[in-house]
């Protein structure tokens, strides 16, 4: 699937994850491939992302994520939304 994540500022990150785990205002929800459509708000927490590869914009896009592995990757948020739809995952961060 797509992943697409958005702050005020920029765009942070753009490629294919195989799975995404996001801090909901009801807990922690995970998304893997083929996931149904979702609309939902973000509380502050860590974006944990798994992918078999990893691609920034530039080391200052970089510097905002923390790398766990060569395949995981977290990003801490204050708040955001995020839509599931056809495959393709659009975080609004901030």
């Amino acid at each position: 699937m797509i992943l697409e994540i958005v702050s005020p500022e920029t765009k942070l990150f753009s490629g294919e994850i195989t799975s995404i785990s996001l801090p909901g205002v009801d807990g922690y929800f995970q998304m893997l491939n083929n996931h149904a459509p979702i609309v939902s708000l973000l509380q502050k927490g860590t974006v944990k992302i798994a992918a078999t590869s990893f691609s920034f914009v530039d080391e200052a896009t970089e510097a905002l994520f923390t790398k766990v592995n060569d395949q995981n990757y977290t990003l801490a948020i204050n708040s955001g939304t995020i839509e599931m739809k056809d495959n393709k995952v659009i975080v609004l961060a901030d």
